[in-house]
Parts: C-alpha cells; sequence; structure tokens
C-alpha cells in the first residue's frame, strides 16, 4: 500500500497524493519513508524533499518545519508541515533570488 503524503506550508497545500517513498532532510540527517514505517517526528532541515512514485517523482526544497509519520489501519501518512516549501517546477526564479537578497542583508546586520 502506498504513502498518504501531505506537503504544507501556514499558506497552503503545496501538494498531496499517493507515493512509494518520501526522502527529506532533517536536521540530524537524511530520512528515507517507506510504507509501514514506525511513528516518527523529526524537525527539517532547509533542503530538498523527493517524493517517488512508480517510476517517477516530484522534488521540492523545504525551509524548516516538521515530519510526521503514522501509521493507522495499514495506511502510512506523511505529513510535511513547512515554514515555507515550494514544488521545483514552481519556484519562482525572481521571488527566489529577492529573498537571497533579504536574507543576506539580514545575516550583514547581525
Amino acid at each position: 500500500m502506498p504513502l498518504d503524503v501531505h506537503v504544507v506550508t501556514p499558506e497552503r497545500e503545496i501538494w498531496s497524493g499517493q507515493a512509494a517513498m518520501v526522502i527529506a532532510r532533517g536536521v540530524e540527517g537524511e530520512v528515507g519513508i517507506l510504507p509501514q514505517h514506525a511513528p516518527l517526528l523529526i524537525r527539517l532541515a532547509v533542503g530538498p524533499l523527493r517524493i517517488r512514485m512508480d517510476g517517477t517523482q516530484e522534488a521540492a526544497v523545504v525551509d524548516g518545519g516538521f515530519l510526521h509519520v503514522t501509521t493507522t489501519e495499514g495506511v502510512t501518512r506523511v505529513d510535511v508541515l513547512a515554514s515555507y516549501a515550494e514544488m521545483a517546477g514552481q519556484i519562482d526564479l525572481r521571488a527566489a533570488e529577492y529573498r537571497v537578497q533579504e536574507l543576506q542583508r539580514e545575516l550583514s546586520q547581525r
């Protein structure tokens, strides 16, 4: 049975559907989630989120948040609750460059 995956931010749902595997970067390293995974709650680091389906893969970028795994009655649900997330194919390059500049200004003021 596939994973039931939901990727959400405070503003909106980024992606939801069924997947064979989810790979995310936690603050303590990378984690792969398969069906029937043990319950898990990890803090996410800034980095890629990969959602593998049969023969295809979706990719997103995640900026912090949490990944929560539960299995109930044989169904494994993966909730990615991210501060910011965007699917790779939907990233607005200008907005991303502007955000990098904002962050660099913030860092230089510290």
